[in-house]
């Protein structure tokens, strides 16, 4: 196929346009205040707001990796992105997201103060989140950068650009070039719109990527039907088998791929990730983006609808996308040129060599601008939730209360564009997309999950204790995999890092006195968690004889069952339905069936009869 035709070209340039347009116009609104930049004044519907999240997660480098793995593991490709976890939106929708919003923080370090108060232990875990979230919000940024960079490279090869540019480049960066270019209109409409300049630019973006989504479904589904599908024993299933397959005798390359990212001990692999993912799904969000969309709803329980709703639009419409891709891949793979820019073969250039190889002129460039923008929306959240640390729990809190609201807005500006260039000089330290990845959601993540578990269900927890667990955390997670077991994969070190955690939690906790008697009060008559909370709820209950304890932990845990089953079949029916499977379609859409008539029986009920 050629470059870029003028069609594709004018539809990438009209979706720029409209973009920078939705930053100019709510640049009004985003000034009133505080909250109107940094949470759309908390009037956003959750729909819209589920909408943006899911589009927010639609990222680039994710449906790289993710096409990737689908074209080797087949079906049981579903299980990996336990590694984030992708189930924690379901932990969130549950509970998790209404005990969040009862909080009315801006920010997750500004939650800190409702639940430790504002003494020594407080100060000091409010400073610890808000390095641990930037610290995560650079390397998402990085994360994506890398990808797009990488992604547009196959579209617009360098031999072209190099012609108009009066320097050269090492081939090695190229995509971080590319990356940068891109990432400058990102940063243009989520400086000037802030949170609902990124909701509306996500509403054109999904809608784009699901025109896409449904055409690239229909052209694999129809590439299945020729009938030349070669795949090893055992791909179509999500459970016969490991991850180790033999690709020997049909694409022998794979087999490095196989090796390379360490998933042979797939019962092992899968029983880790079920142990980490639930860990961390309890522990809450991580204080980026996905927090500060929950946090941006207008009551607890728009807050649930909102994460629920992330999973059902996200699912299906994205792995039509990828089985479309691994499908066309698959059956056309001798067509496909996977050599990157140093002459190593890449199987992260699938997806965009596929798009290269497969889709006609006018969707191409439709496709490209989605894609683009899901970088843009990822990438903008980001950077609107280490805007809102930055701002709100340094600026504001530290340096000037008394900020007005134009001092406010300017260093919005200035923190924002400070942020954007010290992710883009480390995404020019990053190997590759999955190398970043897997320090994200295994590195960072097992730092942070025993301190944020016992924030939520201990009462005797306090401020001290959080310091020194995330410390702990943070510390081995340096320190283990660089120095004690630097070649093993990251996600075996979980268990190590978890422990160390907790117990710099428990020796904190026990070194200084409990969290302030009416904060605690506050924090469990507000919050509502359910945990070890007695000693503060017979004190309630003294004050109150009418006070009722949280005894839905059962139900909550059924519920959460329940949607992982639902999950897990929203993600696995669209590649069946690609590759033609019926039996399996129909036992997908039954388990789908029972999981939404028991969701809304003992879920979406009752947060109707809510009183929030």
């Amino acid at each position: 196929m050629e470059l870029l035709h003028t069609v594709d070209i004018l539809i990438i340039a009209l979706y720029l346009i409209t973009i920078v347009v939705i930053g100019l116009v709510l640049r009004k609104r985003a000034q009133r205040s505080k909250d109107d930049y940094l949470l759309g004044g908390k009037s956003i519907p959750w729909y819209m707001l589920g909408l943006s999240n899911a589009s927010g997660m639609f990222d680039i480098s994710g449906t790289i990796w993710l096409v990737t793995l689908m074209f080797v593991y087949g079906i049981k490709s579903a299980w990996i992105p336990w590694l984030w976890p992708v189930f924690n939106q379901i932990f969130l929708m549950v509970y998790l997201s209404k005990w969040l919003r009862r909080s009315n923080a801006t920010t997750g370090a500004e939650w800190i103060g409702t639940r430790f108060g504002f003494g020594k232990g407080a100060k000091m875990s409010h400073i610890i989140v808000v390095v641990f979230a930037l610290v995560v919000c650079l390397g998402y940024l990085a994360y994506g950068f890398i990808g797009l960079g990488k992604f547009v490279e196959i579209f617009v090869p360098w031999e072209v650009v190099s012609n108009y540019i009066p320097f050269n480049i090492a081939p090695e960066y190229v995509p971080h070039f590319y990356g940068t270019m891109f990432t400058i209109f990102a940063v243009f409409y989520s400086l000037l719109g802030g949170m609902s300049g990124i909701v509306w630019a996500d509403v054109v973006q999904f809608a784009i990527m699901t025109v896409a989504a449904l055409v690239i479904g229909y052209l694999g589904f129809q590439a299945i039907g020729t009938g030349g599908l070669n795949v090893p024993e055992g791909w179509m299933s999500p459970f016969k088998g490991g991850l180790d397959m033999d690709w020997n005798s049909i694409i022998p390359e794979v087999t490095e791929k196989i090796e390379s990212d360490g998933y042979g001990l797939f019962t092992y692999l899968i029983l880790m990730m079920l142990f980490k993912g639930v860990l961390v799904s309890i522990a809450g969000p991580a204080p980026t983006y996905d927090m500060q969309k929950i946090l941006s709803t207008k009551s607890p329980a728009e807050a649930a609808k909102m994460s629920g709703f992330v999973s059902v639009i996200l699912m299906p419409i994205r792995y039509l996308m990828i089985a479309g891709f691994a499908a066309l891949a698959l059956v056309y793979y001798e067509k496909l040129d996977l050599l990157n820019s140093t002459g190593n073969i890449d199987f992260e250039l699938i997806l965009p060599t596929a798009i290269k190889e497969f889709v006609p002129v006018g969707l191409l460039g439709l496709l490209l601008a989605g894609l683009i923008a899901a970088f843009m929306s990822t990438f903008a959240g980001t950077l609107n939730a280490a805007q809102a640390y930055l701002v709100n729990d340094i600026y504001l809190k530290y340096t000037k209360p008394e900020a007005t609201t134009n001092q406010i807005k300017n260093m919005n500006y200035l923190t924002g564009i400070i942020v954007v260039i010290v992710s883009i000089v480390l995404g020019f330290y990053a190997e590759n997309v999955n190398a970043i990845l897997n320090i994200i959601v295994s590195v960072l993540y097992g730092s942070y999950v025993g301190a944020n578990i016992l924030k939520w269900h201990w009462w005797r927890f306090n401020g001290e204790g959080f310091f020194w667990g995330m410390v702990a955390g943070l510390a081995s997670a340096y320190i283990v995999p660089t120095f004690i077991f630097p070649d093993v994969n990251e996600l075996y070190l979980f268990p190590i890092l978890l422990i160390v955690s907790l117990i710099g939690s428990i020796i904190g906790t026990y070194a200084a006195p409990p969290t302030e008697e009416a904060v605690l009060k506050d924090f469990y008559k507000n919050v509502r968690p359910w945990g070890f909370w007695k000693p503060v709820y017979d004190k309630l209950v003294a004050e109150d004889s009418n006070f009722k304890k949280n005894k839905d932990f059962g139900m909550d845990m059924f519920n959460v069952f329940i949607g992982i089953i639902a999950q897990t079949a929203l993600v696995i029916l669209p590649m069946y339905i690609i590759f033609r499977q019926s039996t399996p379609i129909y036992v997908s859409i039954a388990v789908l069936v029972v999981c939404i008539f028991l969701l809304k029986k003992f879920w979406w009920n009752k947060l109707e009869e809510e009183l929030d």
